[in-house]
């Protein structure tokens, strides 16, 4: 069994934002799922999710456990209590200490935000169908202040050389934003390459958030280190969490 290892924010969050991003690495799951997978809908062993979570939770003094949500590439926004928990939504917040966000991802990108005073944080899940609808600008302005005075972090997700989609998927986006093309380029094959890291930064940017960091990470290309279910068919789940203390 691999030690648990997490990507934590480069961001400059308030001392009382905590923050993290898991790897694939630290579980006890098998095969495909191998070995940090934290869904319970992709079919892995539930008590090997289960011990997952139990690790996650010791090894990074989780202060309760995790609003999981039912991630359903939506763009609602909800805020993170205990009528919320297991909602049919993709992203939640809180102002409220000691409250867990959070999102999976195996390719989709995972979007954390929180104020420079700390008193709101939330977690977004960003498949291409959310991030066109407008998943993100919900969750802005689900949190009630200034997009100025806002930090983002945006985690692993699938790259832009690896992540190849018709022309409407293309069209989604441009209908809304014209600008958006930008973030496309052509294939040999008449498709076209999205850069969704991209995508997600612009969106943020054009909603007034200044303070944007992360993105670096490719889902598809990293398999020691991350699931990827447009790489791999069958795949577990990473968690990006995000809570104040």
């Amino acid at each position: 069994m691999s030690a648990l290892k997490s990507l934590i924010p480069d961001w400059r969050a308030p001392a009382t934002v905590h923050a993290l991003s898991t790897t694939r690495c630290g579980g006890v799951s098998l095969g495909a799922y191998r070995s940090l997978n934290l869904a319970t809908h992709v079919g892995d062993n539930p008590h090997h999710v289960a011990a997952n979570r139990t690790r996650l939770a010791t090894a990074y003094q989780l202060p309760a456990a995790p609003y999981w949500l039912e991630q359903v590439h939506s763009t609602r926004v909800v805020e993170a209590s205990p009528q919320h928990r297991g909602a049919a939504a993709d992203a939640s917040f809180s102002r409220q200490r000691q409250q867990v966000c959070a999102v999976l991802t195996a390719d989709c990108v995972p979007i954390l935000l929180c104020s420079t005073q700390g008193t709101v944080v939330a977690a977004a899940h960003a498949g291409w169908r959310g991030l066109a609808g407008g998943i993100i600008d919900n969750t802005v302005h689900a949190l009630g202040c200034p997009p100025s005075e806002l930090l983002a972090w945006i985690g692993p997700a699938i790259g832009a050389a690896a992540f190849e989609v018709g022309a409407e998927v293309k069209a989604e986006f441009c209908m809304s934003d014209p600008t958006a093309d930008a973030w496309f380029a052509p294939t040999v094959a008449g498709r076209w390459r999205a850069d969704l890291i991209g995508l997600a930064r612009h969106r943020l940017q054009g909603l007034g958030v200044g303070a944007i960091s992360g993105g670096e990470w490719c889902t598809y290309q990293n398999a020691d280190q991350f699931f990827s279910y447009r790489r791999d068919g069958i795949s577990g789940r990473m968690a990006t969490l995000i809570w104040i203390d």
